[in-house]
């Protein structure tokens, strides 16, 4: 074949590929817009359905969230007696009553000092301060570990009953404290669901001369 004519042939054959490479991408293209429309479509409406329930269920900003008057706190267990004590007052909780070392001549609550990590801290029995009642140490028992002048002291507790939230709302009827063992210590009284807990300050614990003075 000549050249001419493998020239001439190969023009006319080119239109035939570019018209069969169109059909080829035309083909791709009408695909992908089909599946563009289809497929995805379930996808976007469920996406769209998302961020519309997004927008109806708006949180609010932070302090809308925050309830008036919140006072985070921790409660526990002493006795029959349900408790919370600010957050704040406590530096350390203890999941296990540390090893004590008595101490002679104190009083019977005094139970000793522990070696906590290096740091001895002196370990009180508060029922048996607060209430002349040993605490009988199970596996609930915790060590409320409070700071005060001179050291940190260890408070020994039944049972450690966690992080409670109280507002203005929650304090509406509250009550004053009637024991007088606990009225120095529990400025009011107030019912979260079926639970009445005292609001006992550990600030005031450790301030009262009678449990600054252990020595007999």
């Amino acid at each position: 074949m000549s050249k001419k004519r493998f020239h001439d042939k190969h023009h006319r054959d080119e239109p035939r590929q570019q018209v069969a490479e169109s059909a080829v991408d035309g083909i791709g293209g009408v695909a992908a817009k089909v599946a563009a429309a289809v497929q995805p479509a379930g996808a976007y409406a469920l996406l769209a359905d998302y961020e519309r329930r997004s927008l109806a269920h708006d949180p609010g900003v932070p302090e809308q969230i925050e309830a008036p008057g919140l006072w985070r706190a921790l409660g526990f267990r002493i006795g029959e007696h349900q408790f919370v004590s600010g957050i704040d007052e406590i530096s350390e909780i203890l999941m296990a009553p540390p090893p004590v070392t008595s101490i002679p001549s104190t009083r019977p609550w005094l139970l000793g000092v522990a070696n906590v990590r290096g740091n001895l801290i002196a370990v009180v029995d508060l029922k048996q301060f607060l209430f002349d009642q040993r605490t009988h140490v199970t596996g609930r028992a915790r060590v409320l570990v409070v700071k005060q002048s001179g050291g940190n002291v260890g408070l020994l507790i039944d049972e450690l009953l966690g992080q409670r939230n109280l507002t203005d709302a929650d304090r509406v009827g509250a009550e004053g404290e009637a024991d007088p063992r606990l009225a120095r210590y529990v400025t009011e009284n107030v019912m979260m669901g079926q639970a009445h807990l005292g609001r006992f300050s550990l600030v005031e614990l450790t301030r009262a001369a009678e449990f600054q003075h252990a020595a007999l």
